[in-house]
């Protein structure tokens, strides 16, 4: 899911609540090592830190562009997913002429249309590390389950069971040569999303970058009550978690951002992405229905009327 609106600040702090404990006893304790052990001359300029927190706030900003980058790239890939899943659905329900033998033509077509519902909940699933055969009976034939139950890698094997269904509908002369072949790039464009995002989760983050942001927030924390005792006293204490929250929320932001995948709340909606996807498709299939069964009908009277003629 993604966090919209009215976000709880125990939420937000949360996040950071460790840290910022921390850093309160830390600076309660220089205060008070101050005032008791009188270390007046322990002082830190304050255009050290200041220095100090500018590079940081660059280094900062471009690692959140590099995450934030990673995470639109995820969210750019589900939304061509979208319609890629709307343009194979409406491929097959008009490639396909139901006007003779609809029965037959209708249920290859829901099976393909529903098991492109399953593949995109078992992509979900797989990209977050679940069970990616979970909750699929529902969309997918006796058949089908038998075939996967076995696979490591459940969406690319609803995706080669849809290229097999693709070669039955072009044997069976329901679509010609060309219209395969335009259904066949609508499924290699699922197999470049699926990969595109498979990228995304298998490149990790360069630790090193994070760790030395980190580091080097923590050694502005830890300069940061020496700059401020001789001008603002006990009041250090109250500033100094206030400047430290707002690096650490950055930095902590950054982090959550960079793997788009894991299941957090600021996470690429896949889930409810993935449930409008179902539901649009099953819109398309239910306004094709009675087209379907009108034609059907059409077709039995047809041939009640020439047997009756005859």
């Amino acid at each position: 899911m993604l966090l919209k609106e009215n976000i709880p600040v125990t939420y937000v702090f949360g996040k950071i609540k460790k840290e910022l404990i921390m850093v309160a006893i830390y600076a309660s304790a220089i205060y008070l090592v101050h005032q008791y052990y009188d270390l007046r001359e322990v002082s830190i300029p304050l255009t050290v830190p200041t220095i100090l927190g500018t590079i940081i706030s660059l280094l900062l900003a471009f690692r959140s562009n590099q995450a934030y980058g990673r995470w639109w790239e995820a969210r750019i890939l589900w939304g061509g997913i979208v319609n890629d899943c709307r343009t194979i659905t409406r491929q097959v329900l008009t490639f396909v002429d139901s006007s003779i033998d609809g029965d037959e033509k209708w249920a290859l077509k829901e099976r393909i249309v529903k098991r492109q519902i399953a593949w995109c909940y078992s992509l979900s699933r797989h990209l977050r590390k679940q069970d990616a055969k979970q909750n699929l009976e529902a969309f997918l034939s006796d058949d089908d389950v038998r075939n996967i139950r076995n696979v490591d890698h459940v969406p690319l094997a609803l995706n080669e069971l849809q290229g097999h269904d693709l070669r039955t509908l072009y044997k069976l002369g329901w679509v010609n040569e060309y219209q395969q072949v335009t259904m066949d790039g609508t499924l290699t464009s699922f197999m470049n999303s699926m990969g595109g995002c498979e990228r995304i989760k298998n490149t990790v983050f360069p630790a090193t970058y994070s760790v030395y942001i980190h580091w080097l927030v923590l050694f502005f924390v830890l300069l940061l009550p020496f700059s401020l005792m001789e001008s603002f006293g006990i009041l250090q204490v109250p500033l100094v978690i206030a400047i430290s929250s707002a690096f650490f929320l950055i930095e902590k932001m950054a982090i959550h951002l960079q793997d788009p995948f894991e299941n957090m709340p600021t996470d690429t909606p896949t889930t409810a992405i993935s449930r409008k996807i179902e539901q649009d498709l099953k819109q398309m299939l239910k306004d094709e229905m009675p087209q379907v069964t009108d034609m059907v009908t059409n077709n039995q009277q047809q041939k009640q009327a020439a047997f009756y003629i005859l």
